[in-house]
């Protein structure tokens, strides 16, 4: 069976030394539902990465990051994930959520523990495996300051 490659962009959001993930909807026929993981989409015919995951952040939470900064590529055979950072300089609550089941700041212990608690949906759900990955890679690279 032959794949095409699907060409994503997706956004590290941090805030005082945690991150922001998306619950992604619990619907079967989506990838990795029910999991939390980055905010950001595919990358539209012609766009930048830059471009889809400045877009992605408007359409997804109503938010525009003040600075936003490329990490690197995560490739495998199915995905190119464009991955970038930006500080988030809001609260939660000044967020809208419009993509997605819940979203929570999650702390690196939650992420190295794969797993996070929603109110919404009243369980403990994992986080994507590649998202996990991603993000310990970065907290590896990276210090932050409160």
């Amino acid at each position: 069976m032959t794949y095409q490659l699907v060409r994503v962009a997706i956004a590290i959001l941090h805030r005082d030394d945690k991150f922001l993930f998306q619950l992604r909807d619990d619907i079967p026929n989506i990838v990795y539902p029910a999991h939390w993981g980055f905010f950001g989409g595919h990358i539209d015919p012609g766009e930048t990465p830059h471009e889809a995951v400045v877009r992605e952040l408007q359409e997804e939470i109503t938010y525009f990051p003040p600075s936003i900064s490329e990490v690197g590529c995560y490739s495998d055979p199915k995905v190119e994930r464009h991955v970038f950072h930006a500080p988030l300089t809001v609260d939660l609550d000044q967020l809208v959520l419009k993509e997605g089941w819940d979203m929570a700041l999650l702390t690196p212990e939650q992420i190295h523990h794969g797993s996070c608690y929603s109110a919404k949906a009243d369980r403990i759900l994992p986080l994507v495996p590649a998202t996990r990955q991603i993000v310990l890679d970065f907290l590896a690279v990276r210090t932050f300051t409160k």
